[in-house]
């Protein structure tokens, strides 16, 4: 493991910069190395470029970031210019790299293409490998949720994704260049979202994307992964997120980690899946989570229905 000197205060430092306590009981998983240390080797990804959707903030932010440490060259798309412009200045401050970015609704495919057209064009480059993490989400009942807010949700969590996915691949495909895509899922993907009818269906989607392109491009050197993190709050979550974890006593405790992640260990598994280190990882959804999806009880709480639960919630996006 190297790493470079990192003040965890520093502002231009994009990760949160608050670690977990280690855990307070023996058996809990030890919290992560230190701000600024590096999984792969320096300089894995010198001449590459690397294109995140969502990577103005929170998540997408802090996987750039990873990518930035280990020398790649980034373009990072959101909806927002204010915060592309925050995140370029502190991606830039970090690994000193290049860094492009661009205001793009994902659910606009001719809009996605003239982005890659550009970054072409200009010093970043074709990007090499894409970071799919552009998505929408908030909790509703299932019947109050109205055709407007599932169509927000799934156009930008599944449509928007393979809009991106699809003109990134076709580029490679036509000049037969290998390349990465990393797609950001959910673990309800798997188990199902309750309070989450229209994510939980789309990041469904999104597992059988990456399992479905995995094997038609794989022929031609393009690998497809997923990545799920699991709870790691960080400062751009919404306050309807926000709300739930400040209602739960002690998050940690709820983990079969005995706490909460970090979004650079989320930024080191994407960096890992699209180094040549996981060349022969394809298809595959890693879940960075401390085994929390898994987590069963031996006795079932008594069952509170996902109304009851979200009774008092305002202001629902889309509704």
């Amino acid at each position: 493991m190297t790493s470079r000197p990192s003040d965890p205060t520093d502002p231009t430092d994009p990760t949160d910069p608050t670690d977990p306590s280690e855990p307070t009981a023996p058996n809990g998983l030890p919290a992560p190395p230190p701000l600024g240390s590096q999984a792969l080797p320096p300089g894995t990804y010198e001449g590459r470029a690397v294109l995140v959707t969502g990577g103005g903030s929170g998540l997408g932010k802090a996987i750039a970031t990873e990518f930035a440490r280990l020398g790649a060259d980034l373009l990072i798309v959101g909806r927002s210019a204010e915060r592309l412009a925050r995140a370029r200045a502190e991606l830039e401050a970090v690994g000193g790299t290049r860094v492009a970015t661009a205001v793009c609704d994902v659910r606009d495919p001719e809009r996605i293409a003239a982005v890659l057209d550009t970054c072409e064009a200009g010093p970043v480059g074709r990007p090499n490998v894409l970071v799919s993490n552009a998505a929408a989400n908030f909790p509703v009942p299932a019947e109050e949720l109205s055709p407007n807010g599932w169509r927000a949700v799934v156009d930008i969590t599944l449509t928007g994704a393979w809009f991106t996915i699809r003109d990134f691949a076709r580029r490679h495909l036509a000049d037969g260049t290998p390349a990465s895509v990393i797609a950001v899922g959910a673990s309800y993907a798997w188990t199902g979202g309750p309070g989450f009818v229209h994510s939980a269906s789309a990041k469904a989607g999104v597992k059988s994307l990456v399992e479905t392109l995995a094997v038609e491009w794989g022929p031609y050197g393009i690998q497809v992964n997923g990545l799920v993190p699991g709870l790691m709050p960080h400062e751009d979550m919404t306050a309807d997120i926000r709300a739930g974890l400040d209602r739960a006593a002690d998050p940690a405790r709820r983990q079969p980690a005995l706490r909460v992640g970090l979004p650079r260990e989320l930024g080191w598994a994407a960096t890992f899946l699209a180094s040549p280190y996981a060349r022969f990882v394809s298809g595959h959804t890693l879940v960075v989570d401390g085994a929390n999806w898994q987590r069963r009880t031996l006795v079932n709480d008594p069952v509170i229905p996902v109304r009851e639960q979200l009774r008092g919630t305002r202001g629902r996006p889309g509704a």
